[in-house]
């Protein structure tokens, strides 16, 4: 039986990188694809050295809310931990905040977005 404590976490972006996992939980994660509707994605330019160094590049995709329900962002939603979720906090950067959402797919999950 799952552990009732864990928690969804959805990605759009380098969370889904297998060198950014295990830098920031410490494994691989297993995860399924899914989508976050209403919202659109863009580049955003990353300045922290150390983010830069774990996911190997210096532009990430940020999403924001688009205001046209039939706009998605397609990405996986991971089942982790709440320790991992708060490594996952440290991971992201200031411009990034962590809200929750319902997926495409009915699934309530964590997600960071443009802050």
């Amino acid at each position: 039986m799952p552990d009732t404590a864990d928690v969804w976490l959805f990605s759009y972006g380098t969370l889904q990188q297998d060198e950014v996992q295990l830098a920031t939980f410490g494994r691989l994660l297993e995860g399924h694809a899914d989508a976050l509707p209403g919202y659109a994605t863009s580049l955003f330019e990353i300045k922290d050295a150390d983010v830069i160094a774990t996911s190997g590049k210096t532009h990430h995709f940020m999403a924001r809310p688009s205001g046209k329900a039939a706009d998605e962002v397609p990405g996986v939603v991971f089942r982790i931990t709440p320790a991992e979720l708060a490594a996952a906090d440290t991971y992201e950067v200031s411009d990034y905040k962590r809200i929750a959402v319902r997926l495409k797919s009915g699934r309530e999950a964590f997600v960071y977005v443009g802050a």
